[in-house]
């Protein structure tokens, strides 16, 4: 019996829950290259859920390169299985998300029930629907830096890969029946744990009416197949298929991947950990005569509190995080302890994004941390960033959105010297890759609409003018400003000026929208002043050229 998916991972004295998976995998003496596994059907746009897998994986197979292993990284494209529904949402290899009216949606719903590598691509560009969509899934470990080995499953089916333990399966039907009728109730005796294709319409279907394995053929009717909620009709053609022309139900299909592949290690979503590991496991063991690889089970991300979901249009893709996040941030994001449900939240990505900055902080010995959070970095560190260097310089996150608010680059890099975040003695590289977060930050502003999507009126000043009251209270505020107070402390001053000086509150805030934006609303004033350079604001608000 493989390890308890809930326990790799998890406990010991490692700071890192990679590295404990190593140790579990290390135990069985595993010979080399050790493979590590993952694998999605290509249904539709790549997310980052799907990506979770991919990164668990990667995090394991570096602590075995680590250690002297050769490690080789796989990802199947299960791009064999059947089409049971129509998406929601498509996106072409520009990663420009699209809905149905956008491509020929009838065309994918006249070809539910065949496999994705049988179905156009709905773009015009790749192979198939299948292609495509691993095209994309490649192209997003390519964008974070991951080298990954993508195999299709339709090829290794075409390759004869899996005839023999197809045939193995066939065999011992009786065998594969009784264990799966232990997690299935619709198996009966009549049972046949393989897929045909049909012929005729190219759909999968299930209605196997005979097995000759000498001939290693199978006899079929094209029936109606239940896909979820709904019925995809057969057309009732009546075939032969070799075992080359359908493939393996999901839950013995698994299984024989880890045979074909030599899989040692596969993390896996809670999803199968209640369904398909528990089947895949007593299929490995009790049909194939394998031992199963040792397995790990990850927690799913929600994006901004909710699932994510293709069918539901609730997805972020690997390209859309890369337009806000250096991709070593979002790496990082994957080292947290995969047991634990983790929300990708776009409105408070700038939390991470300091996450981050204090864990590469806490590598180079510039932050204080508890002795695991410091081992931690010091063991994660090197595999989230390519070419770790001292040299390297980060811009707060929050403080590159303010600077996002000025477009001319000379001054925001003037702006970022002055408040002491870019190093007098900073090579140049270092002060590019610095300067290059301003314009993921100003992105993330637009996209969520927040107090920095505003246009800051540093070049020159808003040809404004003021009663003198106004005028007074505003030197005053600038006084306390120049003292430095944090922003809750400032919006409660703004307050208390106005009071003092007998201003309309409202009139008062708009004194000083209309400094910063040139304009009579904006964000809550007191804490966004307190995120600007202080000098900036200072000179502004005693209306200094």
């Amino acid at each position: 019996m493989a390890e308890d998916p809930y326990e790799v991972g998890r406990g010991g004295s490692r700071a890192f829950w990679a590295d404990s998976v190593a140790d579990a995998i290390e135990a069985r003496d595993p010979d080399e290259p050790i493979v590590i596994k993952g694998g999605v059907s290509p249904s539709g746009v790549p997310h980052i859920g799907h990506f979770n897998e991919i990164m668990r994986g990667y995090y394991v197979a570096e602590a075995l390169r680590d250690r002297g292993h050769e490690v080789r990284q796989v990802f199947t494209a299960d791009d064999k299985d059947r089409l049971r529904a129509v998406p929601r949402q498509l996106a072409d290899l520009d990663w420009n998300v699209v809905g149905l009216g956008e491509v020929d949606a009838g065309a994918l719903g006249r070809n539910l029930g065949k496999p994705y590598t049988d179905i156009p691509d709905p773009f015009g560009c790749c192979d198939s629907y299948g292609a495509h969509f691993t095209t994309l899934l490649r192209k997003s470990a390519e964008l974070v830096g991951v080298d990954v080995e993508f195999v299709s499953n339709t090829e290794l089916y075409a390759d004869g890969e899996f005839e023999p333990v197809t045939r193995r399966v066939l065999e011992r039907a009786d065998r594969a029946r009784d264990v799966l009728a232990e997690y299935q109730n619709k198996v009966d005796d009549d049972y046949v744990p393989f897929l045909p294709q049909c012929a005729d319409c190219g759909k999968i279907t299930e209605g196997v009416t005979a097995v000759d394995l000498d001939a290693g053929e199978v006899e079929y009717v094209c029936e109606d197949v239940e896909a979820g909620d709904q019925t995809i009709e057969g057309c009732g053609h009546e075939g032969t298929a070799t075992l080359r022309d359908g493939k393996l139900p999901w839950r013995f299909e698994w299984p024989a991947q880890w045979e074909i592949l030599g899989v040692d290690f596969e993390p896996f979503g809670k999803d199968h950990a209640e369904g398909s590991w528990p089947s895949g496991e007593d299929v490995a063991e009790n049909v194939l005569d394998i031992q199963p690889p040792v397995p790990m089970v990850y927690e799913w991300f929600t994006l901004d509190g909710e699932p994510l979901s293709s069918s539901s249009g609730n997805v972020i893709t690997v390209d859309e995080v890369l337009d806000i996040l250096e991709p070593e941030v979002f790496k990082y994001f994957f080292v947290k302890d995969p047991r634990k449900q983790r929300d990708f939240s776009v409105e408070n990505v700038d939390q991470l994004v300091d996450e981050f900055d204090r864990f590469e902080r806490r590598y180079f010995g510039d932050a204080d941390g508890s002795e695991d959070e410091v081992e931690l970095a010091e063991r994660a560190y090197p595999m989230v960033v390519d070419e770790p260097s001292e040299e390297q310089v980060r811009i707060p996150y929050t403080f590159a959105a303010v600077l996002g608010m000025t477009d001319d680059p000379e001054q925001r890099e003037q702006i970022a010297r002055k408040e002491g975040h870019i190093p007098d003695d900073a090579p140049d590289w270092a002060v590019e890759q610095a300067l290059a977060r301003v314009e993921r930050a100003q992105e993330w502003a637009s996209l969520t609409n927040n107090e920095f999507n505003y246009e800051l009126k540093r070049a020159e000043m808003p040809d404004v003018s003021f009663d003198d009251a106004t005028a007074a209270a505003l030197d005053e505020l600038a006084d306390f400003i120049a003292e430095g107070h944090d922003g809750e402390a400032i919006q409660s001053e703004i307050y208390e000026t106005a009071k003092r000086n007998d201003i309309d509150i409202s009139e008062f805030f708009s004194a000083g929208y209309r400094l910063l934006f040139d304009d009579t609303e904006g964000p809550q004033l007191g804490t966004f002043i307190a995120k600007l350079d202080r000098e900036f604001v200072v000179e502004r608000f005693r209306r200094n050229e």
